[in-house]
């Protein structure tokens, strides 16, 4: 590159971190292209349309960006792609408000010319650039010199400012930002038919059909040419109709009908625009009845009740409140504040406001930078395969290639002896090619996966990525959510337990029975986030079933509310008997005048893991507040004077078995706040110092099949790990119950805790008991996080990860170890069983860190939070409906964990059949490489007839009947290889081939040494019926069959060949055909395949033998010699490789030779980010 390229860093550091460099058209450049693409008949357009960069390295000269009207753009993945730079011309705007950040100005100087004389006039222009990436778009601006990722109002905006300084645009305002944001629309491209049929032909796989084909045609090789035409012409007409169908699929799932949207103006008058006109900053009204969500916003006034079931699977409606800043200088972010924000994509079932007041919000992100867009582009554009398979595939077919021309040279220089013309000389040439290189090779592979596919969704697992089921055969670590996914998804209530005089009270099995004046009762009454809907109480289900349990009742805002506030929105109050009802069977409900209403709510918060409420009771002078969440979050809160002694060993004996525990929390507000002032109240203020009032039992019962279910995959090596929001005591009791952790097994808890002031970061090794009983482990643990360590003894648990360790931690204290100790990250995730309190992110970030490590990792969860690590694992399985997961590579009609082994049988049964079809074809390819040069070397060549005989009769039904081979009934602890490059596949081959050449060679000299035996006449043609053609197609014909059966293996991947009718059917009747060809072939067969007949039956019976031996040495060294250890290390040593180790076994063998990890019993201490050591400190 000249002095004037630049490469530049975009989104540094970031998953979308781009490497780009500037170009700019040469015409010189262009015009010679152009002439060498007209004399190389096309090629050079074909190539640089397979490999863009290639067309703008030979028509552009690199530049900086500055100049540049392209870039060339490099992910991390290695990924390559090139996008036009755009320039829009703003100059004539009256003014640049909302886009002035992003534009810059041009000097041009323009012709003006009057009566008298003409002169040059300098004019600014005023320009916007940029360029589209993946639906991403990268603006210019002039101060940075640089591209910049654009975003909306969800980035370095103040809460505060959201809040009080977005009133509304104006129209001119709104085209201004129009034209940098884009339209608000996520539009999927269906591509017509024609386009479609063009983008798939210039595909190369294609193209050398297509090669293939006219070769044949031009050596009057029609009928097979003919029945490749047809075949492709049907493959490739199903396959158009397949992409269509699902990118019209997606189109019509992520379709928004176009409806108008009132909007503010900045002096307060309310006007309908078009959806497809908002920009961030809009601010819009939020219909009362409800409407679907077009772009993402955040509320600044009313209430919303919300459907997000299409974004995250959690089809209970979720209420969002008002954008309220605790803090001057805090930061939105659609994250941090998801309960303020209106997700695109989500329905608003109703709203709620006060008086005249409209529920208003400001528009922070529009089209695809929304969340719904986000999630389109993660289907759109998915994470990129890193599949050793495919790879090694692609470097087999240029071996393959080489091997072609060595051919084409032996051909060329046999045929110039044998004084053939340059016609045939050429012809047979080019045929080598297409013989070495089967041209039906990648459509054979992927014929496993398509029955796969199939078999999957017979299952009710339905899956939109199939590359990823041949994944789903190497999947060594599982991680499973808990609720809803290992356990039933609702709660029971068990039990309450209320708190008097720092003292818990016996458990209450029927709260009912409750006093209404009980505090425990009243916050049950009033936190929570349940509505009305259509007349039916609607909401969390843990949030139903404690408010069901105490016989209350929930109005909506009406008439009845007034006499508590003009503003007041719901009201609840309890049932009781009537004191006069005389017959038990009719009993009077009477409304009791004990009446709460509930001012204000801060909704529930993954990261806070706690929500809140203010409430009035009817006739009282002040509010109370109200709190329920996990307890450790709330014993935090709460004045230590109201939290019992026994704090600590009830919570750790509820939750040890299994049960999942929520505190209760109260305070009452000073009288002379008002009711405007609450509205504007932070939630720090209103959750602190609280009264701990009680303890609210709810029981989670695991599915029936989660159990069998783990036990079968610890047994089949594959590594199983617990990833939830939920208690870490009760993660560890589930994980016992389920048996993830063996009765056997030695828990150790790991507890970090962030650096304060001049003490350093630090992490606590706890090791607990593995009885299994409940209410039994006996270590006092910190009131944060529990853990477990694991000892893999047992041979039927891991075979090749044999852990002395396994460990348990809060999503907490994942997320300091991630930030103060990343040394310890790869250890710690190696022997992780139990993740508990995970957020969605740490999710995410916990599989991505077993990736790194060298695993293929699977993630099932229902849908609920769950959907960054469905995408991120290498299998991801939702358990909800599909189309709340649409990102999920795979979506389960079952709603337990039944579908995982299902879809890890059926991934190691497709990836065998991939494994073995390319090896099929790759050895057939070899067979009939070697069968034509041994022919040619004798002035013949087979028949065309006996070419469709072996193309189309044997190898193509077989090799798709080959894929019907089902999934094996049992997990074993073994995976499949994948590997072609191995070395023990490489010798594998080689051997393959050396029978292959001495059995045709024996064949070849046997038939020249019989007394009977006629040379072929050389002449300036082959000829296709001699005696050595006859005994080599014979010979070959066997070839064929005898490695289709033997590369039918069935167990322990796949069922037994005798399972496979159709494919035994065929091979019988093929082999049945064969001998007959040999032993007594009918005269019309010999007529049509050109046979030339032997004088003798005992020649013909030895050939059979000779095919029996054949048969017999592919056996021997298919089942006895190929996949012994002891010819696997050989093959090593043979070609000097060493196998790659992956890093979690490196990582097992330092840690298994280190007496001293993990440190039980010490506290691990991080200074300055330099170093890490041990204090021993005993805390037993």
């Amino acid at each position: 590159m000249d002095s004037g390229t630049e490469i530049v860093t975009l989104c540094k550091g970031t998953e979308c971190e781009l490497v780009c460099v500037g170009y700019r058209r040469a015409r010189l450049k262009e015009v010679i292209f152009g002439i060498i693409v007209v004399l190389s008949l096309g090629v050079l357009y074909l190539v640089t349309y397979w490999k863009p960069v290639w067309r703008v390295v030979l028509t552009c000269v690199p530049c900086r960006l500055c100049h540049a009207d392209r870039v060339v753009l490099k992910d991390s993945t290695g990924g390559v792609f090139i996008e036009e730079i755009i320039i829009v011309d703003l100059t004539d705007g009256s003014f640049l408000d909302g886009v002035v950040d992003y534009t810059y100005t041009a000097h041009q100087r323009t012709a003006s010319s009057s009566d008298d004389h003409s002169s040059l006039t300098l004019r600014t222009r005023v320009l916007l650039k940029y360029f589209d990436h993946k639906h991403v778009r990268y603006v210019w601006k002039e101060d940075s010199n640089g591209f910049v990722k654009l975003s909306g109002l969800d980035v370095g905006v103040k809460c505060q400012e959201m809040c009080e300084n977005y009133h509304g645009l104006g129209a001119l305002e709104r085209v201004n930002k129009q034209s940098l944001y884009g339209a608000n629309s996520i539009l999927i491209e269906v591509k017509s038919y024609i386009r479609l049929f063009f983008e798939e032909v210039l595909n190369p796989f294609y193209i050398f059909q297509i090669f293939s084909v006219t070769l044949w045609f031009c050596d009057s090789y029609y009928i097979y040419a003919a029945c490749i035409i047809v075949i492709s012409t049907i493959s490739l007409g199903v396959e158009l109709y397949e992409i269509r169908k699902q990118r019209e699929a997606l189109r019509d799932m992520v379709a928004s009908a176009e409806t108008n949207v009132s909007v503010f103006q900045p002096n307060g008058e309310i006007v309908e625009i078009e959806s497809h006109d908002l920009v961030p900053g809009d601010v819009i009204v939020i219909p009362a009845r409800g409407s679907m969500m077009l772009c993402d916003a955040v509320l600044v006034a009313g209430n919303a009740i919300v459907d997000e079931g299409m974004l995250t699977g959690e089809s209970v409606p979720v209420t969002k409140c008002p954008l309220a800043p605790t803090d001057a200088d805090e930061i939105y972010s659609p994250e941090i504040h998801k309960r303020n924000t209106l997700f695109c994509g989500t329905r608003v079932i109703q709203t709620r406001y006060y008086g005249d007041a409209k529920v208003k919000a400001v528009v922070v992100r529009t089209g695809f930078s929304t969340a719904k867009g986000e999630l389109v582009r993660s289907i759109l554009f998915p994470k990129e395969l890193m599949f050793g398979f495919y790879a090694d595939a692609f470097k087999f077919v240029i071996f393959l290639a080489i091997i072609a021309a060595v051919g084409m040279i032996y051909i060329c220089v046999n045929l110039v002896l044998h004084k053939a013309s340059t016609r045939d000389i050429v012809l047979n040439m080019l045929d080598i090619v297409t013989v070495a290189v089967p041209p039906a090779l990648p459509a054979a592979m992927t014929v496993g996966t398509i029955f796969a596919q199939n078999r999957l969704k017979k299952a009710g697992i339905f899956c939109i990525s199939p590359q990823r089921i041949n994944l789903g055969g190497k999947i060594q670590c599982f991680c499973f959510d808990k609720t809803g996914t290992l356990t039933e998804e609702g709660l029971d209530l068990w039990a309450v337990i209320p708190v008097k005089n720092r003292s818990f009270l016996a458990p209450v099995l029927e709260p009912h029975l409750l006093p209404p004046e009980e505090h425990l009762v009243k916050g049950m009454a009033t936190c929570h986030s349940l509505t009305v809907i259509e007349k039916e109480l609607s909401g969390d289900p843990l949030d139903l079933k404690m408010f069901n349990s105490i016989n209350w009742v929930l109005e909506e805002a009406g008439s009845e509310t007034a006499k508590f506030d003009l503003l007041m929105p719901t009201v609840v109050k309890p049932i009781i008997h009537s004191a006069y009802s005389i017959d038990e069977s009719n009993v009077a409900m009477v409304e009791s005048p004990f009446e709460i209403g509930i001012v204000r709510q801060f909704t529930f918060s993954s990261g806070l893991q706690r929500m809140s409420v203010v409430v009035r009771m009817l006739g009282v002078d002040h509010m109370d507040v109200y709190t329920k969440g996990a307890p450790e979050k709330i014993a935090a809160l709460c004045n230590p004077e109201t939290i019992p002694d026994e704090f600590q060993g009830t919570l750790h004996k509820y939750a040890a078995q299994g049960l999942r525990v929520i505190a209760v929390a109260t305070k009452s507000l000073d009288p002379k706040i008002s009711w405007h002032q609450i509205q504007r109240i932070s939630r720090d203020v209103v959750e602190s110092d609280l009264s701990f009032v009680g303890l609210l039992i709810m029981e989670n019962k695991l599915k029936p099949e989660t159990s069998p279910v783990i036990q079968q995959l610890k047994r089949a090596s594959i590594n199983t790990v617990m990833v939830t929001g939920d208690n870490i005591l009760t993660a560890i009791s589930v994980a016992r119950h389920c048996s993830m952790i063996g009765d056997d097994e030695r828990l150790v808890t790991v507890t970090a805790q962030p650096p304060e002031g001049d003490t350093p970061a630090s992490i606590k090794w706890e090791e607990e008991g593995s009885s299994k009983e409940e209410g039994s482990t006996t270590s006092t643990t910190s009131e944060n996080d529990y853990g477990a360590i694991q000892s893999y003894q047992s041979s039927n648990v891991i075979t090749d990860l044999c852990l002395r360790y396994r460990f348990a931690m809060s999503g907490r204290t994942f997320g300091i170890i991630h930030k103060y100790f990343p040394d310890l990250i790869p250890k710690i995730a190696l022997g992780g069983v139990v993740f508990a309190r995970m957020t969605p992110d740490q999710k995410s970030k916990l599989v991505e860190d077993l990736q790194s490590l060298g695993f293929y990792v699977g993630m099932c969860g229902d849908g609920a939070n769950d959907c960054g690590a469905l995408r991120m694992a290498d299998v991801g399985i939702s358990l909800s409906e599909a189309e709340a997961s649409v990102a999920s590579p795979f979506t389960s009609k079952t709603a337990n964990i039944s579908c995982v082994p299902t879809v890890i049988r059926e991934g190691r049964a497709a990836l065998t059949t991939s494994f073995a079809a390319f090896r099929f074809m790759a050895l057939y390819s070899i067979i009939q490489f070697v069968t034509v040069l041994i022919l040619i070397s004798d002035n013949t060549k087979l028949s065309d007839f006996m070419f469709l005989y072996a193309d189309l009769m044997i190898i193509t039904i077989l090799a798709v009947l080959m894929g019907r081979s089902a999934a094996y009934e049992h997990l074993v602890a073994k995976r499949p290889s994948s590997r072609l490059s191995s070395a023990n596949n490489i010798i594998g081959v080689m051997i393959h081939i050396v029978f292959i050449v001495l059995f045709q060679l024996t064949t070849f000299f046997y038939t020249h040494s019989q007394p009977w035996y006629e040379a072929p006449v050389i002449t300036g043609e082959l000829d296709s019926k001699s005696m050595d053609t006859t005994s080599i197609f014979y010979t070959s014909s066997f070839q064929y069959l005898i490695l289709a059966f033997a590369l039918s293996k069935g167990p322990p991947y796949r069922q037994r060949i005798w399972n496979n009718v159709p494919f035994l059917l065929w091979l019988v009747l093929m082999v049945i055909l064969t001998l007959v060809l040999v032993i007594y072939p009918p005269p019309f067969m010999v007529s049509i395949l050109k046979l030339d007949l032997f004088p003798s039956l005992a020649f013909n019976l030895t050939l059979v033998g000779m095919s029996g031996i054949n048969l017999l040495f592919v056996l021997l060294f298919e089942d006895f010699i190929l996949h012994n250890h002891s010819f696997k290390n050989c093959s090593k040593r043979t070609f000097c490789i060493a196998e790659k180790q992956k890093l979690y076994r490196k990582l097992q063998n330092e840690t298994d030779l280190d007496v001293n990890w993990p440190p039980v019993g010490e506290v691990t201490t991080a200074r300055d980010h330099e170093g890490i050591w041990h204090v021993g400190l005993d805390i037993s």
